[in-house]
Order: structure tokens, then C-alpha cells, then sequence
């Protein structure tokens, strides 16, 4: 699972899909969805990482042979998660059932961040949070922009 979500590909193969197949409700969908995905990636490993500084879990509570694949970086918070959560979320309020779909590896993957040794069942919870708020923010953020500007950014 972590594989297919290195690199934002599991996250990037499904906005490919919902545009491909679900028209223009396809397209706003796969937009929103990687527009949040990139704020929560900003978020997380350019910002969070870099304030948190938290070592990884220790060796001693992994009982598997992946806790020497496990990255350098700051523990804190779950950057997978945080785009995986991101992505669900920004796609449920205009296609719920593609986002059901999505829930299902999104929550496989936290999970499997805190049983890899990967992250502290605490930094999961971050990372969704940080998924949460970007997901919010990338829906509202043109509303929240003045009429004048949103009206100039979408042309004659």
C-alpha cells in the first residue's frame, strides 16, 4: 500500500479516473481532490515536519523486518495520510460514492503508517487533521476570496 502512495500516485491514478469517467463532475472532483492534496503535502512536509522534528518509533516495538525501509525524516506529522484524508475529503461533498471508495485505502494507509513503524499513532491523527483542514480550505477558498478578485480569476 505505501508503495502506491509514495509519490501521490494512488492519489493522482484516481483523480485520472473520476476525470476520465465521471465528466465534468469527474473533472472538479480529480481538481479539488489534488488542489487540497498539494495544500496538505505543503502543510505537512514543508511546514509540519520541519516545527515537529519528532524521531521515528524505536526499533525495539516494530516486530517486522520493514523498520529499516522506514524514511530519515521528521515523524511528525503523517504526510501519506494527510494526503490521502485531503483527497477523500475534498471529493466527498460533490461525489460521495467515489469518495467512499477513496476512504477505504485512505484509512488502509494510516493504518498501515502506524503498524509499519513508520509514525506514532499521534502523528496518523495529525496528519489527518492537517488532510482535513486543507480539504476545507481548498472548498472554501473561493469564497473567501472578494467578489472582484473571484469574479477576474474565472475571465469574461
Amino acid at each position: 500500500m505505501e508503495e502506491t502512495a509514495e509519490s501521490s500516485k494512488l492519489w493522482i491514478g484516481a483523480a485520472g479516473l473520476m476525470a476520465a469517467f465521471g465528466a465534468g463532475r469527474g473533472r472538479r472532483c480529480a481538481v479539488s481532490g489534488l488542489t487540497a492534496l498539494a495544500v496538505a503535502q505543503l502543510v505537512s512536509n514543508g511546514v509540519g515536519k520541519q516545527l515537529g522534528d519528532r524521531s521515528r518509533p524505536p526499533k525495539e516495538w516494530i516486530e517486522h523486518d520493514e523498520v529499516d525501509d522506514r524514511p530519515d525524516s521528521s515523524s511528525f506529522p503523517s504526510g501519506h495520510t494527510a494526503a490521502g484524508v485531503a483527497f477523500t475529503a475534498a471529493v466527498a461533498p460533490t461525489w460521495p460514492v467515489a469518495a467512499a471508495l477513496c476512504s477505504v485505502p485512505a484509512a488502509l494507509l494510516a493504518l498501515e503508517r502506524v503498524q509499519s513503524g513508520a509514525h506514532y499513532p499521534t502523528d496518523v491523527a495529525a496528519g489527518a487533521v492537517i488532510g482535513l483542514g486543507s480539504a476545507w480550505l481548498t472548498r472554501r477558498a473561493p469564497r473567501l476570496l472578494p467578489p472582484r478578485l473571484t469574479a477576474a480569476l474565472s475571465g469574461p
